[in-house]
């Protein structure tokens, strides 16, 4: 029309330029705006203050800033709509700092605001997060009578609650004298946007009752609380809601529907809304690989995320986010690397959130260096990144490291969460770091944290790691509510400790709570028989896995039967059960029953275990170890010659054996024969003094053999462990309970002589060995011999 106008010759005035101006900011054409920029010039209308405020906003709408400050720049005179254009186009174009310029300079000309002007700063205070600043402007609304004003009051309970001020949101709500549907969503979002998701559906219950009807934006924030509540039968009328007001086909509230079924684990009701999306984004695509990633479905996951690719859509940030742990779960190094090299492409390795699923990835690859690597180029570390850096160190045995990492984060002011503190307990369980464990759960019950389900649970397993069976067990007792994760711990604990028929108790108590027993329940009921002797009980549970409980059993089940009947001489029997098992024997199972054999002396049919041990695991030394051993308790020293002879050939070298102890926070490590401790003198003496006194009490070495699988060693005070109680004894005080670690088995003979040495001393002393714990007390051990 303006064209027509131009070629009939009509000259356009003010009004005409206005809408015009207008009608191309709809139109998001920047030549056309040009244009009609240039004919403004032209007819001398350019010095028109609400041409030129409606300039500047056309421009600020194209996001060209540039123009718009031109424009503002040359203005002869500027009113308050000058102003709000110039501030809206900064904030509106993600340019919070100079926006809330523009807003000082105003203020410093006399310019006084008003509502509009109110929200259009408000917004960049809310983008930085700048309470204060948004109080003072606060200020300014209420002196000035701009508080009551619904748009306005709508802006700052915004930035209330994105600042996590939800009390001073919900107060201002309440004061409002009138709300509509932008205020209830405003106050909704915050709500749930702070972690108060019951609250926010309260408010939404409300906002029906009170006759105002829910746009998009409320639908999206109302299936958010949801989620994060597991809301799923509340979901599920929302999306009937949904459904009736035809809101389905958004993109908005599908990809919000999307997440709410992924976090209820309902991922095919996920699945079937992502297919029904009229158009997916890349929201969508992220959805729905999250979906599948959190809910244990890793293949699927990287499956999408191909597709995605496939499609045209771009990852953004939160998308690496979400598929990376699925590579983590796969151990798939190499798609990991080429999502890790899409990152450092466009420029996401950086991001914080990418970062830390990047550390998880290769820590889970068993690439700790390479996560450490990341972690040094995130350039803002937070509490998530922290605890991805433990975890890296503590899953992959650097405990020393994990600790070191916990107590730096501290340092640096960064409070740990749960999951830091679920993260450190198995580096303080493998150091038998006791202290330092008790000291995080100190910290855990100050925190608030010890009635997490998953806190709990750690500190029962570390506790139970650490030789204190008594305390797992009060910690158990105390937790306010137990998942089948917590009652498997219990039930291990009692198992590694020989307390078989404490785990009994237990296990049928579990029973009674109606906790849905797994694999790993049996596992470790089994364990505990196995360690404990109780061949029928034993046999009934695994009968009961398929009968009672429809759980088919499981290799490690068969290996535990195995280990269970052969280390109380039921050799043929546990034979005949790997004869006739159902599923292809792994080395666990042959494992067992080579070591039954050697336990019971039955060369022959370890040499049959062994046999398929070495087609197996070929480059695992411990297999011919016992075997050797077994060789060299029946004096047959050929056979022994040539095993060590097949080994060096294939260059298959033993474990080193080593013992380990903690006094006062410090790892002390001794190897067989080890005279490298700069109290080697003093531990010696002391093990010449303990040996006199134990042969006087009846004592009599071992030194008939020298075995293979234990260490090297041909004296009698040269074992590890020896080493290690030794220097335990040395350097604390009387009746302090020693704790040790062994790498290996305990030989026989370090058995004997513990149980001599914990009654000269008066000690308890509990060493924790490669299959268990003994406690060492008046000359007795808790495993009665059988181990």
């Amino acid at each position: 029309m303006y064209y027509q106008m131009e070629r009939a010759g009509i000259i356009p005035d003010k009004l005409v330029f206005l809408s015009v101006i207008k009608a191309c900011g709809s139109l998001s054409d920047l030549q056309a705006g040009r244009k009609i920029h240039e004919d403004i010039m032209a007819k001398g209308f350019d010095s028109d203050v609400s041409v030129n405020n409606a300039l500047a906003s056309m421009y600020a709408k194209f996001g060209s800033l540039e123009n718009a400050r031109k424009v503002f720049e040359r203005m002869p005179a500027r009113d308050v709509v000058s102003w709000n254009a110039i501030i809206a186009g900064n904030s509106q174009n993600d340019h919070p700092h100079e926006a809330l310029a523009f807003f000082n300079a105003m203020q410093v000309r006399g310019i006084k605001p008003n509502s509009i002007t109110m929200v259009s700063v408000l917004s960049p205070c809310t983008h930085l997060l700048a309470m204060e600043q948004g109080k003072q402007i606060h200020g300014y609304a209420v002196r000035s009578g701009f508080e009551y004003n619904v748009i306005v009051g709508n802006a700052l309970i915004d930035l209330y609650a994105k600042c996590r001020n939800a009390n001073s949101a919900y107060k201002l709500f309440r004061r409002m004298p009138e709300q509509n549907v932008v205020s209830w969503t405003s106050i909704i979002a915050g709500y749930s946007q702070n972690g108060y998701s019951h609250e926010a559906l309260e408010f939404f219950n409300e906002m029906q009752l009170q006759g105002i009807k829910p746009n998009l934006i409320t639908m999206v924030c109302v299936l958010s609380a949801c989620a994060d509540l597991l809301a799923l039968e509340h979901g599920k009328q929302i999306h009937g809601y949904v459904i009736r007001n035809g809101f389905e086909s958004n993109v908005i509230v599908g990809n919000a529907l999307i997440d709410l079924y992924a976090k209820c684990r309902e991922v095919n009701i996920a699945h079937k809304l992502f297919e029904i999306l009229p158009k997916q984004n890349v929201v969508s695509w992220t959805a729905i690989i999250a979906a599948y990633s959190q809910n244990g479905h890793p293949h699927e996951a990287l499956a999408f995320f191909n597709e995605m690719q496939v499609q045209g859509i771009k990852p953004n940030s939160i998308t690496i986010f979400s598929v990376l742990p699925a590579c983590a779960d796969l151990l798939a190094l190499k798609q990991g690397r080429q999502i890790h090299g899409y990152a450092i492409r466009s420029g996401q390795e950086s991001n914080v959130m990418v970062g830390n699923a990047l550390v998880d990835l290769y820590a889970k690859c068993w690439d700790v260096n390479m996560a450490h690597k990341l972690f040094e180029i995130v350039p803002k570390h937070n509490v998530v990144s922290w605890t991805a850096m433990v975890a890296a160190y503590s899953q992959n045995g650097h405990s020393h490291e994990a600790l070191a990492f916990f107590n730096e984060m501290q340092v640096h002011d960064i409070i740990p969460d749960s999951i830091a503190i679920v993260s450190v307990l198995p580096a303080c369980a493998h150091l038998l770091a006791l202290e330092q464990g008790k000291q995080i759960h100190g910290y855990a019950i100050r925190s608030g944290f010890e009635s997490d389900v998953v806190v709990g649970t750690a500190l029962v397993d570390m506790y139970a790691k650490c030789g204190h069976i008594g305390i797992a067990r009060q910690v158990f007792d105390k937790m306010s509510s137990r998942n089948v994760v917590s009652w498997n711990a219990m039930i291990l604990a009692y198992g590694i400790h020989g307390h078989g028929e404490d785990a009994l108790v237990l296990f049928s108590q579990m029973q009674q709570t109606g906790t849905r027993l797994d694999h790993i329940t049996f596992t470790s009921i089994l364990t505990a028989c196995s360690h404990a002797g109780l061949v029928d009980q034993g046999w009934q549970y695994f009968e009961s896995m398929r009968s009672d409980y429809g759980l088919a059993p499981k290799l490690e089940h068969y290996a535990c039967l195995v280990d269970l009947l052969g280390r109380a001489g039921h050799l043929d029997e546990a034979h005949d059960i790997i004869k006739n098992m159902p599923l292809e024997p792994g080395p666990n199972v042959w494992g067992a029953l080579l070591g039954a054999c050697r336990i019971h002396c039955n060369i022959e049919l370890g040499e049959q275990a062994a046999k398929h041990l070495f087609k197996l695991e070929p480059n695992d030394a411990g297999n011919y170890v016992l075997l050797s051993n077994m060789y060299a308790e029946a004096r047959k020293w050929e056979d022994v010659l040539k095993l060590r002879t097949i080994m060096k050939d294939m260059g298959v070298k033993k474990q080193p054996g080593f013992s380990f102890v903690t006094v006062y926070r410090e790892f002390h490590r001794f190897l067989v024969g080890d005279r490298t401790h700069p109290q080697s003198e003093k531990i010696y003496a002391m093990l010449e003094t303990l040996y006199g006194q134990m042969k006087k009490a009846g004592y009599v070495p071992d030194t008939n053999l020298v075995l293979y699988d234990v260490e090297d060693e041909v004296k009698e005070n040269m074992h590890s462990e020896k080493l290690a109680i030794s220097f335990g004894i040395i350097n604390t005080s009387p009746g302090t309970p020693i704790r040790i670690m062994k790498n290996l088995r305990v030989c026989s003979d370090c058995h004997n002589a513990t149980k001599f040495i914990s009654k000269i001393v008066g000690r308890e002393i509990i060493v924790r060995d490669a299959n268990r714990f003994h406690h060492f007390k008046d000359g007795l051990c808790s495993c009665g011999d059988y181990w």
